[in-house]
C-alpha cells in the first residue's frame, strides 16, 4: 500500500496553527507578567496610602505610635511604640504576639489593621504578620534601607523582569539610585543589617530581588 505524504498546503496550515498557539502562549505569559508588575506597584501604593492615612489621623507613625494603647479599650493588650519617629526592627522580623511584641516593624502592620487602614486580621492571636505581596513574597518595612533614609517599604521574592519594570515605571530603572532600589539574593533573605547597605550592583537578568521604595 502506497503511503501518502503531507502536501505543502497541509504543512503550511499546521505551521500557521503552531504559530498561532505559540503567539497565544507568549501573549498569555506577557499578560501575567504585566499583571504582576501592576500588582507590585499596587503593593507599594497600598502601604503608602495606609501609612499616610494613619499619620494624618493620629499624628504618629504606625508601629512607633506611643499612644497605640488607645485600642486597649476594646479589651486588647497593645504595646506602644517609643514615639521617636523611627520604626525600629527589620523588614523581615519574625512574627510575634502583638500583645508582647516590641518589634515596631512588626507592630507597624498591627497598628494599621487596628485603625482599619490595611486589610488583615487585627486579633492578638494572628500577630503582626507581614502581608503577602503580588509575587508571592512578603511586604516589610524598616527604617533606612539600600541607602534610603526614613521609612522604607520592601517587597521580597521579586523576579528580575518585575523588579526592573517596577523601578522603571516608578523611578529611574536603576537598582542603585533613586526612590526605588533593589538588592539581589539567592536563597536566604538579606538581614535587616545587610539591607541597610547601599546597593552597588545593577539589575541582572535571572536574579531575584528585595525591591524597596522610600516612603518619604
Amino acid at each position: 500500500m502506497k503511503m501518502r505524504g503531507f502536501t505543502l498546503v497541509e504543512i503550511a496550515i499546521v505551521l500557521v496553527i503552531v504559530g498561532l498557539l505559540l503567539a497565544a502562549v507568549l501573549k498569555g505569559q506577557e499578560l501575567v507578567t504585566q499583571g504582576k508588575i501592576k500588582g507590585a506597584i499596587a503593593d507599594f501604593n497600598g502601604v503608602l496610602t495606609a501609612f499616610n492615612g494613619y499619620q494624618d489621623r493620629y499624628k504618629a507613625i504606625p508601629g512607633d505610635d506611643a499612644h497605640a494603647d488607645r485600642w486597649t479599650t476594646t479589651g486588647l493588650i497593645v504595646v506602644d511604640g517609643d514615639g521617636n519617629g523611627i520604626v525600629a526592627g527589620d523588614y523581615n522580623a519574625t512574627p510575634s504576639n502583638p500583645s508582647t511584641s516590641v518589634q515596631e516593624s512588626n507592630n507597624f502592620w498591627w497598628f494599621l489593621r487596628l485603625a482599619n487602614f490595611y486589610p488583615g486580621a487585627a486579633t492578638v492571636s494572628a500577630g503582626p504578620i507581614q502581608p503577602t505581596n503580588s509575587v508571592g513574597g512578603v511586604i516589610g518595612v524598616q527604617n533606612s534601607a539600600l541607602g534610603m533614609n526614613g521609612l522604607v517599604i520592601c517587597l521580597t521574592a521579586v523576579p528580575y523582569k518585575i523588579a526592573i519594570a517596577v523601578d522603571t515605571q516608578i523611578d529611574d530603572g536603576n537598582a542603585t539610585t533613586g526612590s526605588v532600589r533593589a538588592l539581589a539574593y539567592t536563597t536566604a533573605l538579606p538581614t535587616g543589617a545587610e539591607l541597610s547597605a547601599t546597593p552597588t550592583a545593577a539589575y541582572i537578568e535571572g536574579s531575584t530581588y528585595v525591591l524597596c521604595r522610600s516612603a518619604s
